[in-house]
């Protein structure tokens, strides 16, 4: 360049642009270092800064996708994997990370196009992509239901600045991770995949009026070199179980994030496992720090323990062998040497194919869980389920604004169903998680749906078998939409519902008459209300023995109780308006032919006037009185039988025309 004849200024602008095509190399370089590295937000910063000076290739496009998103950072991955799925050849994965920070953003409409994408372009997880598009169009429905909790952040304890999560009952008080960092002499350190310091152990206590104080460092289990989370604390204040993890050399495709084991195909030399330890209380301080009988760092992790409120179980997640998914919930019991038995996985009615984590029990025994497998709003989702160790069922999603659709685990109660607190990074920017209070506003039960079908033994005797496959459109009072149920092979179904709340449940299967039934759930129900639901077979002439129709002496009045059991069939024949009936009515051996014949004629007119007068037209009905010409048992006339026996034949029946 013949710088006498260049005028300066062009000069100056070549000098500059070499400049800043360097330094965005240089940037460049520096980021790929960090990512290779795990150390996605340190990467991000220098992707961040190179980008401000040129285009980015489409390698770069998609380790800016990928950062975000294993940061937690929805909003950004969102906008990146919008520009991958774009670019040539790009990889299928791509449609599925774009859908699934879709949908951790609310946005289920957009969400379901990209699995349906994604399903296109590997078939081989079709079925997969079936269940997220249902789960988020259930999403979508249930976040246009009236809010069951009131939730809100704790930010006398939670900034937003950094992680705080997974609270846990501690000496009146609480125990939680966070990354805020711990006031040291010498620098701390950096965690390079959130751009944090390590997650250690904080303490908090309510004041009189329920504010809670600062954090303070839980000392005494403290590992400046790594992480201490998720700890769970007995009773009696004596012993406490925490996460720790420990870094091992790689050997096959690993994870390096120690809360979340999210996969990844690439990664460092070394990799974080995860392990239990637990400490006791001695004189005031916690020591004798003890590793759990069953760390195994080489092979896998365990983490997250939760102590049963009489210290006899320790919940945990771990992904040891016998997992059937990412990470499952196992537990372990207490042996009478006080050592621990070995861990049992909690089994496929908690456990999926992807991650069940963060796991939590009441005073009172009642299991909770995260878990991004069953049916959720994105993310991680707060499960609840009945029963026991060991035999559980009616898993349950806890609702919103419990669960948002971002992340949302590390839940506890101070009162048992009532309030308690929970972590979640539904408000956050960078994708770190805070500290919610919540009560309560409508309290959750499980209803259990049994399907049924109605048979006769050959007493002529009612039986009732379990009836499967059938479809039931269960509806709310007030409410604009219905869930469609479907009952298993014992004829059950187990479903979220909600105290103080009226429930319909219409019930159809083919060759069935269909059903309905009504359930007013009180305030005062326990956490399982059963619904039966009986069916009859839709066939001509098919005699259908109609319970508890009782007459008074001598009498064809309808009583109160009798009242009941024919308003029931008042509503199957609405229900089944195609069908048209023979009410019959029966009587004893007892008395004269002629007098039982008129009274079971009256009887059964009685029956159907009654009917008339619930709306059913009168051309559908037909009564008819057989007194004790058609007896179902050996007692007849001159027969010494016992009362139970006379009145089996003494029964009111309808049968399809």
């Amino acid at each position: 360049m013949n710088y006498r004849s260049t005028p300066l200024y062009f000069v100056i602008a070549a000098m500059l642009s070499f400049s800043s095509v360097a330094q965005a190399q240089s940037d460049l370089r520096k980021a790929d270092r960090y990512f290779e590295s795990a150390a996605y937000a340190l990467a991000l910063e220098h992707y961040n800064t190179a980008l401000s000076k040129r285009e980015p290739k489409p390698e770069t496009v998609q380790r800016i996708a990928d950062a975000y998103r294993l940061t937690r950072q929805t909003v950004q991955a969102e906008k990146w994997y919008a520009k991958a799925v774009e670019l040539p050849g790009s990889n299928p994965m791509n449609l599925y990370f774009y859908a699934e920070a879709l949908r951790s953003n609310g946005k289920y409409t957009e969400a379901k196009e990209q699995y349906m994408k994604w399903a296109e372009a590997m078939p081989e997880n079709g079925a997969r992509a079936q269940q997220l598009m249902a789960a988020t169009e259930k999403a979508a429905k249930w976040m246009q239901q009236q809010p069951t909790a009131e939730v809100e952040q704790l930010t006398t304890i939670s900034t937003g600045r950094f992680a705080d999560f997974s609270p846990a009952p501690y000496n009146n008080g609480i125990i939680f991770t966070s990354d805020r960092g711990v006031e040291k002499d010498e620098k701390t350190e950096v965690y390079g995949w959130t751009g944090r310091p390590y997650l250690q152990l904080f303490t908090s206590q309510p004041d009189n009026n329920g504010n809670w104080s600062a954090p303070v460092a839980l000392q005494d289990v403290l590992n400046s070199e790594y992480h201490n989370a998720t700890a769970s604390s007995d009773t009696d204040g004596k012993m406490l179980y925490f996460t720790r993890t420990h870094m091992v050399q790689q050997r096959k495709p690993g994870n390096p994030d120690p809360t979340s084991w999210v996969k990844v195909e690439t990664g460092p030399e070394h990799i974080n496992r995860l392990e239990i330890f637990s400490a006791e209380k001695q004189g005031g301080n916690w020591s004798n720090i003890q590793p759990f009988a069953y760390n195994n760092v080489t092979e896998y992790s365990v983490g997250h323990p939760a102590l049963s409120a009489d210290g006899q179980i320790l919940y945990f997640a771990s992904d040891m062998p016998g997992s059937l998914g990412d990470t499952d919930i196992f537990y372990t019991t207490r042996q009478a040497d006080g050592t621990w038995s070995e861990p049992v996985n909690a089994g496929a009615t908690i456990n999926t194919a992807a991650r069940e984590s963060f796991p939590y029990v009441d005073v009172n025994g009642k299991l909770y869980f995260a878990s991004d497998g069953h049916t959720g709003f994105g993310g991680l989702d707060i499960f609840s389920a009945e029963g026991e160790v060991g035999n559980w069922a009616g898993v349950r999603n806890l609702g919103q604004p419990i669960n948002s659709p971002k992340n949302d685990y590390g839940i506890m109660f101070t009162e048992p169903g009532k309030k308690g607190m929970l972590s979640s990074n539904r408000d956050s920017d960078n994708g770190t998680e805070d500290l919610y209070g919540f009560n309560i506003l409508k309290k959750p039960v499980v209803l259990a749906i049994a399907t049924l079908e109605r048979k006769q033994n050959n007493e002529k005797r009612n039986i009732e078998v379990p009836l499967s496959q059938v479809r039931v459109v269960v509806s709310q009072k007030d409410a604009t939409d219905s869930t469609v149920i479907i009952s298993d092979e014992k004829g059950e179904y187990f479903m979220d519902a909600y105290k103080g709340t009226n429930y319909t449940l219409l019930g159809t299967r083919q060759g069935y008459l269909t059903q309905e039934a009504v359930t007013s759930i009180p305030e005062t129900a326990g956490d399982t209300v059963q619904v039966a639901m009986l069916f009859d077979k839709n066939e001509v002439d098919r005699v259908i023995v109609l319970e508890n129709i009782y007459y008074d002496l001598d009498k064809w009045d309808i009583r109160e109780d009798a009242a009941r059991e024919l308003d029931k069939l008042a509503t199957v024949l609405q229900n089944n308006p195609e069908i048209k009936i023979e009410m019959s009515s029966h009587t004893d051996s007892r008395e004269s032919q002629n007098y039982n014949q008129v009274l079971s004629d009256k009887r059964a007119k009685a029956a159907v006037d009654y009917l008339v007068t619930k709306g059913i037209d009168q051309s559908r009905l037909t009564a008819k009185g057989y007194g004790k010409t058609k007896l179902v048992n050996n007692c007849g006339e001159n027969v010494e039988c016992p009362e139970e026996a006379h009145q089996q034949n003494r029964r009111t029946e309808f049968k399809i025309k």
